[in-house]
């Protein structure tokens, strides 16, 4: 097994970050403006903002990444976090690095307050709702959207 390291990124990881943002956005079959990943980006370096990522290492490579914005909540107090992007390389899957990623997500949003962690995955997405039912529970919800 390769030795991970996690950290949160820095300026100077905005290379490995898009690497692995654009790896995300493909897997999800999606795109979107550069404008939008340029604002995302500038997001998570700021800290005023909610938004936050931490990236995956082994030997000098970024080989995973994962996004999560914390929130306030009607139904308490603490914040809450969601989990929204979570990514490894295909290459290096199966090392127990989406494990660790969401793991350090529950650890940070412990350590700042937050009283929750959730996020959402595609129903096809068979491999990591493996993972997810090991690491959280299922509640059952369903979700509804409508663009504006």
């Amino acid at each position: 097994m390769p030795t991970i390291t996690l950290r949160p990124v820095n300026a100077q990881d905005h290379a490995a970050w898009l690497a692995l943002w654009q790896a995300y956005l493909r897997f999800y079959q999606t795109e979107l403006a550069e404008a939008v990943s340029l604002s995302t980006w500038q997001r998570l370096l700021d800290p005023n903002e909610p938004t936050h990522s931490t990236l995956a290492w082994v030997d000098g490579k970024a080989v995973g990444m994962v996004n999560f914005i914390y929130h306030r909540s009607n139904w308490s107090i603490e914040s809450s976090c969601y989990l929204q992007d979570l990514y490894v390389d295909s290459e290096v899957r199966g090392h127990g690095i989406g494990r660790q990623l969401i793991e350090h997500v529950y650890a940070t949003a412990k350590t700042d307050g937050c009283i929750k962690v959730h996020w959402l995955t595609h129903e096809t997405n068979a491999t990591a709702i493996s993972l997810y039912e090991q690491v959280a529970e299922r509640p059952g919800f369903i979700q509804f959207r409508k663009g504006l």
